[in-house]
């Protein structure tokens, strides 16, 4: 399976982001927020905690017995609770610009490497759409990563 698409989409985003971050002023990343109370520095160490567990899913994916079922991170405000109790807001900005880089310069990798006889395995998800095909699963992820992005590009016109 050809997964150019998200893996090319999410390395132009960013080469476009990255220096668009390393330049944001501070009051810009701490200060303002968007729906979910998040700053800008929160919604990037949100896109690191998901490209975390996306690349852990892909990998227990591919050698667990199909359903299987991983912690959803994201369902009952567990995904701000991963956001306070890692604290990204107090997070040095340049320190989090990179790890959210090379989290998903490693992320891609990953992708690179998935055995596609295990695409249609499927993981257990607690959300309202059932059960995930690891397809399915990478094929989403550029649709997140970009709606994280486009949260960030919010914050920074208002």
């Amino acid at each position: 399976m050809d997964f150019s698409k998200v893996t090319n989409g999410i390395l132009q985003d960013m080469k476009v982001w990255e220096p668009k971050l390393v330049l944001l002023p501070e009051d810009t990343i701490t200060k303002k927020r968007n729906s979910q109370n998040r700053t800008i520095k929160q919604i990037l160490g949100h896109m690191i905690d998901s490209v975390s567990n996306n690349t852990h899913r892909i990998i227990h994916l591919q050698y667990q017995v199909s359903p299987f079922s991983f912690p959803n991170y994201a369902t009952n405000g567990n995904n701000d609770r991963w956001i306070s109790i890692q604290d990204y807001q107090n997070e040095n900005w340049e320190n989090l610009i990179q790890h959210w880089k090379y989290s998903h310069i490693h992320f891609i990798h990953v992708i690179g490497n998935v055995n596609e006889e295990k695409l249609e395995n499927q993981w257990i998800s607690e959300s309202e759409y059932g059960n995930i095909s690891l397809r399915d699963m990478i094929t989403d992820f550029l649709r997140h990563f970009r709606l994280h992005l486009s949260e960030i590009q919010e914050l920074i016109d208002e």
